[in-house]
């Protein structure tokens, strides 16, 4: 048996558990071949000393914006991959998104694979958005979508109004995800709410950054997840509530979850670090709070960051994302197209947080690796899961990505060793396009010390930094996704057993 690579001294983390010291992980043509002691080498075998650090799989993010028409001023395929990679992910799922006016979802695939073609330093694959959803799509492109081009999951909104579906286009796209066994993500906000709460602020001259936070409350997000959830439940279907930020979301999600009902969620860095107050102007810049919006909105207390930490470590939350949809501050066409003429609109701010290279380390910041065991947010299989696994189940890439065995692709992460790699986040130090990161200041107990996507190393902080070339990164075609959390086949609440039958295809 002969290696390309060999990593040694590390302490290896998967999904369930940290395998004993000393195992070694032999890898040839970017798969794992072995995990075992005292591996064959030959003169053409590259050793790579973990010299004692944990060893986690290449990270997926789940949730990520690049090169949107809508985002003029966001990371492309090549900025947003190199942030990627040297913040530990190998995976990046992104965003093609239909408008209403297009009545095909392929020539949208085609223009956006020819964004992404050559330009990724990382592997990728694309979910849909989808606003026009037509009988000929659910019943013939989505099938297709599926089968010939991998794309296994879509994204549907209940706000904004140029994206926002209702009730009814809801459930006939659910439907038709679970004929096909594709996966349902919901951004889950009520719009009426939203819509009603800007026409009083506006009436009353309200109109700083801070209102927008003040605009899109708890309460819209409380709702329309009950709702998506009862959407789902009605019909069967799987579906993952995205970027949640409520407590009380989070808790009808947690109800659904002990019922059984196949409820995911998904949450992000910036609502576990960051509260509304960083929405008010500064001193030095009155504006400085268009940096922190995003939807839905950064909470207000501290206690509705602890108690989303709290659905982190019990499972309640499947994947943790960056929603990496960033807009420059400093530019007209970025946050500031709040701005005209001296005059604040927090409605025209570009909503999104850059974040696809620090979602790694601030929830391994939250660790044992780098807290006592007593203040440790969550234990490290639970990272992996988070981070990788889950997302690599969840979205057909099961047996491919997310874990660290034999015959997965070699993507890890190799951090430093205990007592080393504490960094204080900075917007110099990363790799995206943009001019700020809302994490700015933020001490993290350890970073990416090497990435290593299939099998080359991609990134290698303390030598040269980003050392993977720009197109390396491949198009992941991806099949069905698991079922992580309950099963299908649930009775609804008030319905017979079998009432499903009289108007609902098995």
């Amino acid at each position: 048996m002969e290696f390309d690579l060999v990593v040694k001294n590390g302490l290896i983390v998967t999904a369930s558990e940290i395998l004993p010291p000393g195992l070694e992980i032999g890898i040839k043509d970017g798969k794992i071949t072995c995990l075992g002691t005292s591996l064959p080498v030959s003169s053409s075998t590259k050793i790579l000393d973990a010299e004692g650090a944990y060893i986690t799989p290449g990270g997926i993010d789940s949730h990520v914006h690049l090169a949107q028409d809508n985002c003029p001023t966001g990371d492309g395929w090549e900025s947003g991959t190199r942030s990627a990679i040297a913040g530990g992910t190998t995976t990046v799922i992104a965003f093609a998104s239909q408008e209403r006016h297009h009545s095909s979802l392929f020539p949208v695939l085609a223009a956006y694979h020819a964004k992404a073609a050559g330009q990724a330093y990382s592997d990728y694959s694309f979910h849909f958005i989808l606003t026009n959803p037509t009988s000929h799509i659910l019943t013939t492109e989505l099938p297709r979508l599926a089968t010939d081009e991998g794309i296994t999951s879509v994204k549907l909104y209940m706000t904004y109004e140029p994206m926002q579906l209702s009730d009814r286009a809801l459930l006939e796209i659910m439907l038709a995800c679970r004929a096909l066994g594709m996966t349902t993500m919901i951004h889950a906000e009520n719009a009426d709410m939203i819509a009603l709460i800007i026409a009083g602020l506006e009436a009353r001259g309200n109109l700083a950054p801070f209102f927008h936070a003040v605009a899109r409350p708890r309460i819209a997000e409380d709702e329309a997840s009950y709702r998506a959830i009862s959407l789902a439940e009605l019909v069967d279907a799987p579906m993952l509530l995205v970027h949640m930020s409520s407590e009380t979301a989070m808790q009808h999600v947690r109800s659904a979850q002990d019922r059984l009902l196949p409820v995911h969620a998904e949450t992000c860095p910036h609502y576990l670090y960051l509260i509304s107050e960083t929405l008010r102007e500064q001193p030095h810049d009155h504006f400085h709070g268009a940096k922190h919006v995003c939807s839905p909105p950064l909470r207000h207390r501290v206690g509705d960051l602890e108690a989303l930490w709290r659905g982190v470590a019990n499972g309640t939350f499947t994947t943790w994302s960056s929603d990496h949809a960033p807009s420059k501050y400093d530019h007209p066409q970025g946050k500031k197209a709040g701005l005209k003429d001296g005059v604040m609109s927090f409605k025209t701010i570009p909503n999104g947080l850059p974040g696809i290279e620090t979602r790694m380390a601030l929830l391994f910041a939250a660790t044992e690796a780098c807290l006592p065991a007593a203040e440790a947010r969550l234990g490290l299989p639970r990272f992996v899961q988070l981070t990788a696994s889950n997302a690599a189940r969840m979205y057909g890439l099961g047996g491919k990505k997310g874990s660290i065995a034999p015959g997965y692709d070699a993507d890890l992460v190799i951090w430093y060793p205990k007592g080393r790699g504490e960094t204080v986040v900075s917007n110099g130090m990363l790799h995206h396009d943009m001019d700020y990161t809302p994490f700015e200041g933020l001490k993290v107990g350890n970073w990416p010390r090497y990435t290593i996507l299939r099998g080359q190393v991609v990134w290698d902080r303390d030598n040269g930094g980003v050392v993977g070339e720009k197109g390396y990164g491949e198009y992941m075609k991806r099949g069905k996704g698991e079922v992580i959390v309950g099963k299908v086949g649930q009775p609804v609440h008030g319905m017979l057993e079998n009432e499903r039958q009289f108007w609902m295809n098995p």
